[in-house]
């Protein structure tokens, strides 16, 4: 019984992305483990920007540094 968990960054993904998410992810689940898709599970964690960090820097930070290339 597989549990995945996805987070993302809470900038306006669509009820529709996060459908398609939740297929593709099953979808894998099932072609690369063999895993059944009624007892997969994925959960969808939205994080706030200012409570996400990559580099060492808040991510609005980080994004900025590296805009443009």
């Amino acid at each position: 019984m597989p549990y995945i968990n996805i987070k993302i960054t809470r900038e306006g993904a669509t009820r529709a992305q996060k459908a398609e998410i939740i297929k593709g992810v099953t979808d894998l689940m099932v072609r690369v483990l063999d895993k059944d898709p009624n007892s997969t599970f994925v959960v969808i964690d939205e994080v706030a920007l200012e409570d996400w960090g990559v580099g060492g820097l808040p991510v609005e930070e980080f994004r900025k540094l590296h805009a443009g290339g």
